[in-house]
């Protein structure tokens, strides 16, 4: 799903930005694009200005930034704008072009500008467990399905740990890690490419808790949270599976589940017994 866009084009701002001394003497106009994918839905439904990107307040700060501290390059100055604007909690992807048209050039010239493009990087953790066939298996092709996805980088893969499983009828134990990622899409994007990489793996869905290929849970969006029943965030039973906190716990010792504290503290008040690591049995880490 491509997002919809925003754009603010041609803002005129004087500013004192180069590296002559007569340009941060006498300063420039320097002219700005800004061009937003933001999800308008949101804001769309409930007719919301704090959903979505209120441009007038954008353009005072890029305008800010433009007439503020002078910078010897546009190409740190766009960076600078394109910044400030994926801080806006909407904005996904930021697409900034600064303009110099009185650049200092000695022959004639249309236009000198610069153009950079930005994605807002989310951190999530992605929860991953098997108890059929292969386990291994199937957690390392999850883990390269994972690798492959656009807009996904892989930033760690936690130790395998061998579950007792818990509730629903008999079964084989399970093989359980955590892959730690940065990602650029939305939240319900890569639920789907979640879903996706378990129908790859022939996961049915026919008895509650039951045996399963591969799971591919989503336990944390960075620190968004969400009661959707589609997808709740951040999981709400994380806090309360061994099997997620120990190998998230492993891959990044300072966790923290949203809403819930410090990942070492929840697993610390929890029972340890069913839950082994088995390093015999570690994955891969795409390159």
């Amino acid at each position: 799903m491509r997002a919809d866009r925003i754009e603010l084009r041609g803002l005129r701002v004087r500013g004192y930005h180069g590296v002559l001394d007569g340009e941060r003497r006498d300063g420039q106009e320097f002219l700005i694009d800004a061009v937003l994918a933001v999800d308008t839905r949101p804001a769309a439904a409930t007719d919301d200005l704090s959903l979505t990107v209120d441009y007038a307040g954008l353009s005072e700060r890029l305008a800010g930034i433009v007439a503020g501290e002078p910078v010897q390059l546009i190409e740190t100055l766009a960076e600078q704008l394109a910044q400030a604007c994926l801080a806006e909690p909407a904005v996904r992807q930021a697409e900034i072009t600064v303009h110099k048209p009185n650049a200092p050039i000695s022959l004639p010239f249309g236009d000198v500008s610069v153009t950079i493009r930005r994605e807002r990087r989310v951190p999530v953790v992605i929860a991953l467990g098997s108890n059929l066939g292969d386990r291994r298996q199937e957690l390392q092709r999850a883990v390269d399905e994972l690798a492959a996805t656009r807009g996904l980088r892989i930033t760690a893969v936690s130790p395998v740990y061998e579950t007792a499983p818990v509730g629903g009828p008999e079964q084989p134990d399970y093989l359980n890690a955590v892959v730690l990622a940065e990602t650029s899409r939305p939240a319900a994007e890569l639920l789907r490419r979640a879903h996706t990489i378990e129908v790859v793996a022939q996961r049915t869905r026919g008895v509650r808790w039951g045996p399963r290929t591969l799971d591919v849970d989503i336990i944390a969006y960075g620190a968004e949270t969400s009661s959707d029943p589609a997808l709740t965030l951040p999981h709400p039973r994380a806090h309360e599976r061994a099997f997620v906190l120990a190998p998230w716990l492993d891959a990044d010792p300072g966790a923290v589940l949203p809403g819930r504290g410090r990942v070492a503290a929840l697993l610390a008040v929890l029972p340890g017994g069913g839950l082994r690591r088995r390093d015999d049995l570690a994955l891969r880490r795409p390159a």
